[in-house]
């Protein structure tokens, strides 16, 4: 097995983005590694506002998506400041597009050897384990991928396990 030396982490900005995040940034500083924060802005997100601002209102997609990006990178910049990681070996990858296509692209791109992502995405609906587009990248993804559960989500899974 090669060294992990590039580890891709997808994050949504949720209230689950920072204990993902300190979780990568621990396993990257275990390794030695290089930390990719990857972030996707949806596409049709994006049209959905184009398709307001065509009914009049003063809205307009490139202002939406660089207020998205701003406000992401503030997000990211102040769990940053909570966490001991070299900022030498973080960058962060904001891209719009299609969620799990985009990521397997910044994926292959990047040449990560890792990708760790969270079971939850942007819905918290109880009944669903992982998300869709975590799932699309689990069976897509042409690199090892390390899913995340923080507290919350663990003893609720813990729950659902039958100890005999």
């Amino acid at each position: 097995m090669d060294a992990i030396k590039r580890i891709m982490v997808a994050v949504v900005f949720t209230e689950y983005t920072e204990g993902l995040l300190k979780y990568a940034a621990q396993i990257a500083e275990d390794l030695n590694a290089e930390l990719i924060v990857a972030s996707i802005i949806n596409s049709r997100d994006v049209e959905a506002v184009g398709t307001i601002a065509a009914m009049g209102y003063e809205v307009d997609s490139e202002h939406y998506v660089s207020g998205i990006k701003e406000e992401r990178q503030q997000a990211l910049d102040q769990i940053l400041g909570k966490i001991s990681f070299p900022a030498k070996k973080i960058r962060a990858i904001f891209n719009i597009g299609n969620p799990t296509d985009e990521l397997l692209k910044i994926a292959v791109k990047e040449k990560v050897d890792l990708i760790i992502m969270g079971i939850k995405g942007r819905t918290d609906l109880e009944h669903v384990l992982v998300g869709s587009v975590a799932e699309k990248v689990f069976r897509r993804s042409p690199v090892p991928i390390l899913s995340y559960r923080d507290e919350k989500n663990a003893e609720r899974l813990r729950k659902h396990i039958q100890l005999k």
